[in-house]
């Protein structure tokens, strides 16, 4: 196993995930990874928030998107996300002063499906 593999595979402290640029594959930057939201019965990450800061007409929004969603590359410490530029447009996102009830459910829902990601409660 290489080191970086064992790197990328090691636990983190989420001070150390908060901050850190997303890229796509292309290696263009995407935004930052602003806050991690975590399932207090498991403590398993559900979702992290991103700033897509100008890209595309994202500007002044915050994303929650599944964690799983990302890749790390250890080499680069970014984080990678492989999504087709016009779903990240037209991504649901939020008001960063104005979050979504975390208790919603159906918010929820709607975002693993807009993703087709697997809820983490599964």
């Amino acid at each position: 196993m290489s080191q970086a593999t064992l790197f990328a595979n090691t636990p983190v402290k989420a001070t150390s995930i908060i901050g850190t640029n997303v890229a796509n594959p292309e290696g263009d930057s995407l935004g930052t990874i602003k806050d991690i939201v975590m399932e207090p019965g498991t403590f398993r990450v559900a979702y992290v928030v991103v700033s897509f800061g100008g890209f595309f007409r994202l500007s002044g929004k915050l994303f929650a998107m599944p964690f799983g969603l990302f890749k790390y590359d250890a080499r680069k410490t970014e984080y990678i996300l492989d999504l087709p530029k016009g779903q990240l447009e037209a991504a649901p996102g939020f008001d960063p002063e104005h979050w979504p009830s975390m208790a919603s459910a159906d918010w929820h829902r709607e975002v693993h499906d807009y993703y087709g990601s697997q809820p983490w409660w599964d």
